[in-house]
């Protein structure tokens, strides 16, 4: 809202461009018109009129046109070319920078090292069992910030400690927050954060995009750029490692939303072949999986009613199934759960968890810990996070 008027904030989650619009709501249908089967102005008042009863003058037309591509908006040879200088220069780089250090928590490793072990301080005592080590294959971590996410972080990868330490290779797999249903996204570059580099395994990354394409696989390959769900965990790997560096295999995983509504995953290709090599190419390795994903986005602030006491405790119920499911590794029954409601409390974390629990195999885990974090002002929508080893 801006002077009592609402508006549609468009900007481009690739950062193409720095810049951002707001259009006004009377001219909204105009972006559902832009699917590139009018020439001009003039094509787009015809279609306005016709199909919403609009009369908008082509020169107000002409400069929201104007405005949506000099911000990279619209898929054209302009925007292309931007994408094309922007994945050469993230390729030509020595790794892939931080994208929220700075913003999301701090850039200083001494700073961010105080951060996170406040985190673990402030978490609840450990018991002698839970120091105990822990023989699993990996965890489930949140990615949401470390504001709201912290204590759930600390937990499970204060608890994960020795298996992260005794780790030679870890394969992060994280939702892609803007990749298309069933892609799988490898990237050459390594991945730095305040501690220093973890190197990317590319003899694997080339396995693998052999395996399911290259042409697929580095698609969206600039996603990695600015994605934030392998790099928060990635941080916390780094630094319960004390800064020692590890290889990683980074994946980002697009919407299991085809799976969850019909298709079954093992039959896809890609998802075949990408388990399938990444257990081959793994084998014989001190391998820890780390499935960087949250669960549910309810509430206002994604679409759906303000969340009650009523709500929240069916919330729980459901999560707490999910949890279950990923403690005993059945990865079908965790995919089904999501499937009986619908998805209906949008889990963003569908795709890496599950391919998580394919990969690590029939298994016992622990859950550790999980909150539901506030997601609007008024505390009426919910971001919920767990921690889980297997």
């Amino acid at each position: 809202m801006h002077e009592g008027q609402p508006l549609l904030l468009l900007r481009d989650p690739l950062r193409l461009s720095d810049k951002m619009l707001l259009v006004p709501e009377p001219l909204v249908p105009v972006l559902a018109l832009c699917d590139g089967t009018r020439e001009d102005a003039g094509a787009l008042a015809a279609a306005l009129a016709i199909r919403f009863g609009l009369r908008v003058r082509d020169q107000i037309l002409e400069q929201l046109l104007a405005a949506l591509d000099e911000a990279l908006l619209l898929e054209n040879e302009r925007s292309a070319r931007a994408h094309e200088i922007a994945l050469a220069e993230y390729r030509a780089a020595p790794y892939r920078k931080p994208a929220l250090a700075g913003e999301s928590y701090p850039a200083d490793a001494n700073e961010l090292r105080s951060l996170l072990q406040g985190y673990i301080e402030a978490a609840d005592s450990p018991t002698d069992e839970d120091n105990s080590s822990w023989k699993g294959r990996g965890l489930v971590s949140p990615h949401i910030d470390y504001i709201r996410g912290g204590t759930v972080y600390a937990r499970v990868w204060q608890r994960a400690a020795e298996m992260a330490r005794a780790a030679d290779l870890a394969v992060l797999l994280g939702t892609d927050h803007y990749g298309e249903p069933g892609q799988i996204t490898l990237t050459w570059q390594h991945y730095a954060t305040p501690f220093g580099v973890l190197p990317t395994s590319r003899d694997i990354v080339a396995a693998l995009a052999d395996a399911i394409g290259a042409e697929k696989a580095f698609a969206a390959e600039l996603h990695h750029r600015g994605e934030h769900s392998i790099e928060l965990p990635s941080v916390w790997l780094h630094f319960i490692r004390e800064g020692e560096p590890c290889e990683i295999v980074p994946i980002l995983c697009g919407s299991f939303s085809n799976f969850v509504h019909g298709e079954d995953p093992e039959q896809d290709p890609a998802v075949a072949r990408l388990l399938g090599t990444l257990a081959e190419k793994t084998a014989g390795r001190r391998v820890m999986i780390v499935a960087a994903g949250d669960l549910a986005h309810v509430g206002p602030a994604f679409g759906g009613e303000p969340m009650d006491m009523i709500a929240r405790a069916q919330l729980k119920s459901v999560d707490d199934e999910l949890i279950d499911r990923i403690c005993e590794s059945d990865a079908d029954g965790f995919l089904a759960a999501i499937r009986r409601v619908e998805d209906r409390n949008n889990v963003c974390g569908v795709s890496p968890i599950y391919l998580a629990l394919k990969l690590a195999g029939p298994g016992q885990g622990e859950r550790v810990s999980y909150d539901r974090c506030p997601a609007d002002e008024n505390g009426t929508s919910l971001v919920s996070v767990c921690g889980v080893l297997f």
